[in-house]
């Protein structure tokens, strides 16, 4: 097991790099531990859980609201849950961000760790400290900046992932390869997913190479007053369609790149979309896609990203970096309009 702590503004954060939940007792007190979880990942792993105070939630971005931080913190006062109690999700994205949420609330912040368990969780969802829940339609509308104590990864939990679940994760891992990593975008198109799924050696370095690039990132701009803003590629449009459309993350995002891709190449004079769209595609990812353009907008113009009537976009320069431009809504939505 590889272990490496990671310093942020004012917390550090411990990562566990290629180790098991086994390990999860010399990194806290299971006596003074509760675990948060969802229903699919206690059901396919419940040996594990063992011997450990465990919540069950519901699985699903649909719970990712108030009403189960509300019934979560009932559940800790019951528990006797204090100051001293550490908090730890296990589970994919919207796991971890009700788990760092609720910890960062309940009596004013209590310690609080993660697993993450799917391959969004691991390379994007659980690292930077945003943890937050959705209103209505408006995703992570709520929340905290707050750093984990401890980031440990099991890969045995991948085990049980769906397929459509390793797709949905690869829509980041592009990402990430968009903006930050052109040698990483030429590996994913020399590869495929299922070399991935196949090899765990291979998945734990391009696990690992994702994180420190968001790692790096956040550290340096941990609060998104710059840099951290390029991690939004795709995003902007991309949690619109989320909250609209019957879509998982991974898939909206992939769309949203594509989309954003198009919007470079009229801003910024990017000239390798095609490269883009082949990948995603590659990787089992949507690209194109029809939907009510009007509708997206008014759930868009809404997104965390904008300032009055100026909306922070990242767009790519080339494949490896992304830059943020700042459009105003007017001029946005009449290029969307003719996309």
């Amino acid at each position: 097991m590889k272990h490496k702590s990671y310093k942020f503004s004012v917390a550090s954060t411990d990562f566990y790099f290629a180790g098991g939940i086994s390990q999860l007792r010399k990194i806290t007190d299971s006596k003074s531990t509760i675990i948060l979880t969802d229903e699919n990942v206690y059901n396919a792993h419940t040996k594990r859980f063992r011997g450990w105070n465990t919540i069950v939630l519901k699985a699903g971005e649909d719970y990712k609201v108030q009403a189960t931080v509300d019934a979560v913190v009932e559940t800790l006062i019951e528990m006797e849950a204090d100051r001293k109690t550490t908090l730890v999700g296990i589970g994919g994205g919207v796991i971890t961000d009700l788990t760092g949420y609720i910890a960062s609330v309940y009596m004013r912040g209590i310690r609080f760790g993660f697993i993450p368990t799917s391959i969004l969780g691991l390379v994007d969802a659980s690292i930077g400290g945003k943890n937050g829940i959705d209103v209505g339609r408006y995703k992570n509308m709520v929340g905290v900046i707050r750093q984990p104590s401890f980031i440990l990864h099991d890969m045995i939990f991948l085990k049980s992932l769906p397929q459509q679940e390793w797709e949905n994760g690869f829509a980041e891992v592009i990402k990430h390869a968009c903006i930050k990593d052109a040698t990483m975008f030429a590996a994913l198109e020399n590869s495929s997913l299922m070399t991935y799924q196949k090899s765990q050696k291979s998945s734990c370095a391009l696990v690992e190479r994702n994180a420190l690039i968001k790692i790096k990132v956040v550290q340096k701009d941990e609060f998104e007053k710059a840099d951290r803003r390029l991690l939004n590629f795709g995003h902007t449009l991309g949690h619109a369609l989320e909250t609209q459309y019957e879509l998982l993350h991974g898939q909206a995002i992939s769309i949203g790149m594509t989309y954003a891709c198009h919007l470079s190449e009229q801003l910024t004079g990017f000239r390798q979309t095609d490269r883009v769209v082949s990948l995603l595609e590659k990787y089992k990812l949507p690209t194109y896609a029809a939907f009510d353009k009007q509708k997206v907008f008014q759930v868009l113009k809404m997104d965390k990203k904008r300032e009055r009537t100026e909306m922070n976009y990242v767009l790519l320069d080339r494949i490896g970096k992304g830059v943020v431009k700042s459009i105003s809504l007017k001029k946005l939505e009449q290029i969307l309009q003719n996309l």
